[in-house]
């Protein structure tokens, strides 16, 4: 499992992820937080989506970032919702830059 060496994003438009092996994962604020996977977010059962995205405003930031054990990260952030948990692995494997997104394409998963 993957375990990025830094995370920089307090307070700002994006969250970096930096991985040992050099590369940065960046994904912007708002489109974390709209992909909050919490029983209040997401109804548990069925997957139905619960959460409004008219209702996170676009200058959405992350006020505090905790880690979870060695796997996640949990986000408070500035909408006052903080039930989310955002694993390591996800959050490389679905890297939005075009280089992960390539090998995605190519059937390979970044690491």
């Amino acid at each position: 499992m993957p375990m990025p060496d830094e995370i920089v994003g307090l307070l700002r438009s994006k969250i970096t992820f930096k991985w040992s092996d050099g590369h940065e994962t960046i994904y912007p604020a708002r489109f974390l937080r709209l992909a909050c996977r919490c029983a209040m977010c997401v109804e548990e059962t069925s997957g139905e989506a619960l959460l409004d995205p008219a209702t996170v405003p676009e200058t959405v930031r992350a006020k505090g970032i905790e880690l979870v054990g060695q796997y996640a990260i949990q986000i408070e952030w500035s909408d006052n919702h903080s039930a989310g948990i955002y694993n390591f692995r996800d959050l490389r494997a679905n890297c939005p830059c075009d280089a992960c997104a390539a090998l995605r394409t190519a059937g390979k998963i970044p690491q």
